[in-house]
């Protein structure tokens, strides 16, 4: 069995502490996920059966992301101890997978902003149209105390009003989850190159002999 010498051994081991990191970036991804899902006012804004499940749509795809780059650290690791090209062909076929979902979830949180954003300045709007449902109150006195504004008997004398307060808070989130998935998606191109570079070197190395 051939062995990977001179710069190569070199990639090898920097391809094993790569992966160390980007273990460590998939919990990043996966916590900021699950953050993102059940930070209490989020929740509390969108807990109704009839508010819109499209902001955690990106937010499951990043979770989902997280999970998997966790695992995918343990094939590139073991792939690059034992320099297996079955194990780094592995891994940069799940990287290139969860490549895609990083940025699907970028684009997602980038260009569907204003669509989730207007979705949920509708549903609040509704809900204020229906003063005699008592859950339909509870939900707009939830949005008034968690964003702290008011569009109807507002006892402030400048009250902030609810639509630019969910359009802010909103905002804010998703901005989160389009700079996560795109920086951890260019991290992942590092890592798709070292196991290439390995993978052809492990191949080279075997056919020499």
């Amino acid at each position: 069995m051939g062995k990977v010498e001179g710069e190569m051994k070199c990639v090898k081991y920097l391809l094993f502490i790569f992966n160390f990191i980007f273990w460590l970036m998939g919990t990043l991804v996966l916590a900021v996920g699950l953050w993102l899902r059940l930070e209490q006012n989020t929740v509390a804004l969108l807990s109704s059966e009839k508010a819109p499940e499209t902001f955690f749509i990106g937010v499951y795809i990043l979770i989902a992301a997280g999970g998997l780059v966790m695992l995918v650290g343990f094939f590139g690791c073991c792939g690059a101890v034992r320099e297996s090209q079955c194990l780094l062909g592995l891994f940069f076929a799940c990287l290139l997978i969860i490549f895609g979902a990083e940025v699907a979830a970028g684009v997602f949180g980038f260009l569907n902003k204003q669509t989730i954003i207007k979705d949920i300045q509708t549903f609040y709007e509704e809900s204020t149209k229906d003063n005699n449902n008592n859950n339909m109150t509870a939900i707009i006195a939830t949005y008034q105390r968690i964003l702290n504004c008011c569009d109807t008997q507002c006892t402030n004398i400048q009250p902030k009003s609810c639509e630019l307060a969910i359009e802010e808070f909103f905002n804010s989130k998703l901005f989160i989850i389009g700079y996560v998935g795109i920086g951890i998606a260019g991290v992942m191109i590092i890592g798709m190159i070292f196991s290439m570079v390995l993978c052809c070197a492990i191949r080279n190395s075997r056919e020499v002999i």
